[in-house]
């Protein structure tokens, strides 16, 4: 099988995206240790400028495959310095304390108001049920299975994958994060509740029939964007499991466990360059033909 063919290029996504999640817990946790209380907000405001100017390089790119690149680790660096530290900031300018137990913190203030949320996801969410315009999957399975006679427009002109893709991303990670939020709240339901149980078994089966697909893509740009709700899908489980304390979540940690954190760095940035790889390789393959 070549590099640049399935199942290599959706597994090669899946990777990607997927070393995105614990990196980008240790980041958030760095800008905070780093430039302390009165600097973080400063660092999380040029995180999410960075953030922006990778969705403006994506939004004015005409290849599909960067753009999305570009949409993608933009759409990371926004929710990650604007929308989460925006969580943290009203957390400490209200003055809420974290959730502790047995001494420990298990939900930082910034996760316990994320859900006061719901509602403005909710209602944004309808514009892309009834949204004729709309690619994705989910949607257009919801809007046929509604009976929503959604009319469809066509004829529309060029996609901006960038903004897909970073919408995209933030979208998938505040719903899941609201999911996960509620079902640990000892007042709905709390994280040892059967519920829990059926949502840690419904990500890993969902991820997986996600994964099967995946695997079948021979583009780099519609895996990326593929991989990206399979990932956190997946990693509904991972959170759950380090919420049991199964294991250790060192991307929590990333000064105690630098090394570790390296080193999952170091094969990030080997995949990317593999990625790269894969997509010139088509590219001069479509040539040739």
């Amino acid at each position: 099988m070549r590099l640049n063919n399935k199942p290599f290029i959706g597994i090669l996504a899946f990777i990607v995206v997927l070393f995105t999640m614990p990196l980008g817990h240790a980041l958030m946790i760095l800008i905070e240790k780093i430039f302390g209380h009165s600097g973080q907000f400063p660092g999380a405001t040029v995180l999410g400028i960075i953030g922006a100017y990778l969705l403006w390089m994506g939004a004015r790119h005409q290849n599909e495959t960067q753009a999305t690149w570009y949409g993608f680790f933009g759409g990371i660096l926004l929710w990650t310095g604007w929308v989460e530290f925006s969580f943290v900031w009203s957390a400490l300018h209200l003055g809420i304390p974290p959730l502790m137990e047995n001494g420990e913190v298990v939900t930082k203030p910034e996760y316990l108001i994320m859900p006061s949320s719901l509602g403005l996801l909710l209602v944004s969410l309808l514009y892309f049920l009834f949204d004729g315009r709309t690619h994705c999957k989910f949607f257009t399975w919801l809007q046929r299975n509604l009976k929503l006679r959604i009319k469809r427009v066509v004829g529309e002109k060029q996609r901006n994958f960038a903004i897909i893709t970073a919408m995209e991303t933030i979208y998938v990670l505040w719903f899941f994060y609201i999911v996960l939020l509620l079902i640990y709240d000892k007042n709905i339901l709390g994280d040892r509740h059967p519920v829990s149980y059926a949502v840690f078994a419904g990500s890993l089966i969902w991820s997986l029939y996600l994964v099967i697909r995946l695997i079948k893509f021979n583009k780099m740009a519609a895996a990326v964007r593929y991989a990206i709700p399979t990932v956190i899908i997946f990693w509904n489980a991972v959170e759950i499991l380090g919420r049991w304390g199964f294991f250790r979540e060192i991307w929590v940690e990333p000064t105690e466990y630098a090394l570790e954190m390296m080193l999952m760095l170091f094969c990030f940035i080997a995949v990317i360059v593999l990625t790269m790889i894969t997509s010139k390789l088509k590219t001069v393959n479509k040539k040739s033909d």
